[in-house]
């Protein structure tokens, strides 16, 4: 009585056959890092600590009327979101 009730509220075919194995599998493999990617993400960062170290010797050389986070902050964060995306990304 229940098995027909509930082909009632599924709408079910009884005369559909269940199966009970795997008709299809499908994986994904992880793309491998690039080499190349990685280095060129290196170099960035280089050029940012370089461009830091050049904007804190200008703030403090030159009277600048602004502390030097108002421009070493945004590229900072820039390559950190750039650097997430790349590892954490999908």
């Amino acid at each position: 009585m229940f098995a027909n009730l509930l082909q009632w509220i599924t709408s079910r075919d009884p005369a559909a056959p269940d199966y009970a194995f795997v008709e299809e599998v499908n994986t994904n493999r992880p793309v491998p890092r690039d080499p190349r990617a990685e280095r060129f993400i290196l170099i960035c960062w280089g050029l940012i600590a370089v461009k830091h170290v050049a904007v804190i010797w200008a703030v403090h050389h030159y009277a600048v009327p602004f502390h030097q986070l108002w421009i070493n902050a945004p590229t900072f964060l820039l390559g950190l979101i750039a650097t997430l995306a790349y590892y954490y990304g999908d």
